[in-house]
């Protein structure tokens, strides 16, 4: 695998559920056609120039190096720590990626600082192991479809939605705090689905963040768009709150839509 160096690692998060966050990967295989905000961020900046180099990801090699020193200059200022937003921290088949990222967590949970992780690989059950991370960390998968033509077309190199579920169903039943991010959530122009089918398969975590499609022509194009995500909205609510699962709801998901409109957009999804 290729490596890299950086200059600093950890830095505070811009997003609504974040609070400090490190990308110690440069590059996704995963390969996500969404769009995918972070590849394009990446082109943008000229850090890749093209898809292809983009799915070759380049390894942190003094990631660890890094917190040393980070560390103690931000501790108190962080609440914790987000793996990742601009790349996956278990790459689904990149096992000097997994193996990092155990270190990078077993490493903040050294001086207290609780981790949240999300991914589309598979979890390593180590993370079981209390002894070398702390209980109060958050893992989480990303899962917006369990229709297999939709991962062909736009998660083409992520790991199979049954194993990244499994993964993480394994990490609940050891007591571990589980999460599952529905974002960004297509619209049913670009996959027919229920989203209630992808509730039930994650039924057993402990939160779940919602959010809609953005940057996707596609998407914007939907005609019933603002009152579809309002419902699919609502429904997440209904879900978590029947179930005692968090949830939290990403701003410009909702637009308060009259919920009259709802069948317009999904007959099926009432079924």
């Amino acid at each position: 695998m290729q490596k890299t160096v950086r200059q600093s690692l950890l830095y505070k998060s811009g997003v609504e559920y974040a609070d400090f966050c490190l990308n110690h990967v440069e590059g996704c295989a995963h390969g996500c056609k969404y769009p995918c905000y972070a590849y394009n961020m990446a082109r943008r900046f000229g850090r890749v120039k093209s898809y292809n180099e983009w799915l070759k990801p380049k390894l942190v090699s003094n990631a660890l190096e890094l917190l040393d020193k980070e560390i103690p200059i931000y501790k108190d200022q962080i609440k914790f720590v987000h793996l990742c937003f601009m790349t996956d921290p278990f790459m689904y088949k990149y096992k000097e990626v997994a193996d990092m990222s155990l270190k990078i967590i077993e490493r903040l949970n050294k001086d207290n600082i609780r981790c949240t992780v999300l991914t589309k690989g598979i979890y390593p059950q180590d993370l079981g192991n209390k002894q070398a991370y702390g209980p109060n960390n958050e893992y989480g998968i990303t899962l917006v479809s369990l229709d297999e033509n939709f991962k062909k077309k736009f998660e083409p190199f992520s790991a199979p939605f049954d194993k990244r579920i499994e993964s993480l169903k394994q990490l609940h039943k050891q007591g571990l705090k589980t999460w599952v991010s529905i974002e960004p959530y297509p619209t049913p122009n670009i996959v027919d689905q229920r989203l209630k089918d992808i509730l039930q398969a994650i039924s057993f975590v402990d939160k779940i963040v919602f959010g809609r499609l953005n940057y996707s022509v596609v998407a914007s194009q939907y005609e019933a768009n603002k009152e579809f995500y309002d419902a699919c909205a609502k429904q997440v609510k209904k879900f978590c709150s029947e179930k005692g699962i968090q949830y939290h709801i990403k701003h410009g998901t909702e637009e308060h839509s009259d919920t009259k409109t709802v069948k317009i957009f999904k007959a099926k999804e009432s079924s």
